[in-house]
Order: C-alpha cells, then structure tokens, then sequence
C-alpha cells in the first residue's frame, strides 16, 4: 500500500512487449522532495520505468502508485512533468508559441502563463531565443526548450529522462542547481542517466541493468556496500552479478 513519505512506489513491476521483458521485478520508493536516480545503459529499461511512473506505459503486472494513486490514472496528468528522450515540438512554430500551446493545456491563466514562460526560459538560459522557430533552434537548444516545457506548470512530480543529453556542461551545472531548488520547494524529482557525475549528485540512487535493479541506496551507500572506491567501479561489480545471472540462464 502506499504511504506518506514516498511519493512513487512500483511493487513488482514487470514489462513485456511481445516475448520480450522489459522489466523483471522492479520495487522502487521515492521519497517526497527527493532527487532520485535510475542509472544505467541504453537498453536497460530506464525509459520503460519512468513511462510506467507517469502513466504513459501500462506495467504487464505489478503496482505502480504516485501521489497514493495506483497508475495509469488520468486525474494525475496535470501533477506530473514529463520530459522525453525526444523532443516533442511543433518545429514551425516559435518557443514562445509552443510554451503557451502546452501552458493552454495546462490551465494556466494567461498573466500567469506570460510570467512563467519568461522564468522557464530563464532556467534553461534561452530568454534571447524565445521568439525564433524551434526549426532554427540546435539539439541542444531544443534540449532546453523541452526541460522548460516539463516545469512550466510546476508540477509536483517531475520525471526527466536523460534531461541533459548535448547540453553544456555551464549549463548543465545550472540545471543542476534548478533541480535542487526545486526540490526544497517540495518537488519530487526522478531523473534516469548514463553520466556517473550526474548520478552522484542524486538524493538516491537505483542502479539497472538488463531488466533488473542490481543496486539500491545513496550514492554514497552504494560504493560503500560495493567495497570500491568510486560509483563507476560499483556499477561494474554489481553488474557482474547480472551476466553470471544471465550466462546461467
């Protein structure tokens, strides 16, 4: 069941597509106001996970439950903040325009809206881009501008997958530090990764590989546990016990 501390909590969450798992097993509780973790590499089933946190995927069996709610649930929409892997923009039209399509969807009153949009653009450092077309904007700008639109109705919940990937490491600091401050607000913050700096900097870390979680804790409990000196180094032990899993099956 779940509970007041933890604003995400997946009880044996698996995830086929076809014959094919996805996710075997996952337990995971995110603490409210917390920065957590899912570090792994392409292909390790990060993406499936944060989808099946914000409603988007539909877990083959197991629980999922985000703010005391077991998911899919359509009420929570506007509690959430997604930011995908690929950017979802509308190329033709200006950041400007785009912000107030989604802030439109969102509700937000138009005095509000125009405030806000000036103070995401400012986060992800594109205030003297707000009126070109997203078809001039490059990779990494349109990076940012996808991070803007996640925030830009505040949510409670904040899911970022690989949020960082082609951006500066100036402005990646930055983000980080937006972060932070949002979660001393009272924003819960799920993040996946494959940066070993970036995973470090989270509240609580969940390492995955091939389906499986294979590590659990701080980042600092972690390497500890693991006996090594670095998170790098601890990914690696504990994956270890992943491939003699899988060359034993």
């Amino acid at each position: 069941m779940p509970n007041k501390t933890d604003c995400i909590i997946m009880k044996e969450v698996n995830k086929s597509f076809g014959d094919k798992q996805i996710l075997k097993d996952i337990n995971i509780s995110v603490p409210c106001g917390s920065i957590y973790g899912l570090l792994g590499p392409s292909g390790c089933g990060k993406t499936t996970t944060v989808k099946i946190m914000s409603g988007i995927l539909e877990a083959s069996s197991g629980q999922t439950y985000v703010l005391g709610e077991q998911m899919p649930k359509l009420g929570l929409m506007n509690q959430i903040g997604y930011m995908a892997q690929s950017d979802a923009l509308y190329m033709s039209l200006s950041a400007k325009e785009n912000l107030e399509f989604f802030g439109k969807i969102y509700g937000i009153k138009e005095t509000a809206l125009q405030e806000r949009i000036l103070e995401v653009m400012e986060v992800v450092g594109l205030t003297k881009e707000l009126n070109k077309t997203v078809q001039e904007y490059s990779g990494g700008m349109k990076r940012r501008l996808s991070l803007a639109l996640s925030i830009l109705h505040a949510p409670t919940i904040l899911i970022l997958d690989e949020p960082t990937v082609g951006i500066d490491p100036l402005l990646r600091q930055n983000i980080w530090k937006t972060l932070y401050e949002m979660t001393e607000k009272g924003t819960t913050i799920v993040v996946t990764t494959h940066v070993m700096d970036e995973a470090e900097k989270c509240t609580r870390l969940a390492m995955m590989r091939e389906g499986l979680l294979i590590a659990i804790g701080t980042p600092a409990e972690i390497i500890k546990s693991s006996g090594k000196e670095s998170l790098e180094q601890a990914f690696i032990h504990f994956g270890r016990g992943t491939e003699a899993a899988t060359n034993e099956s």
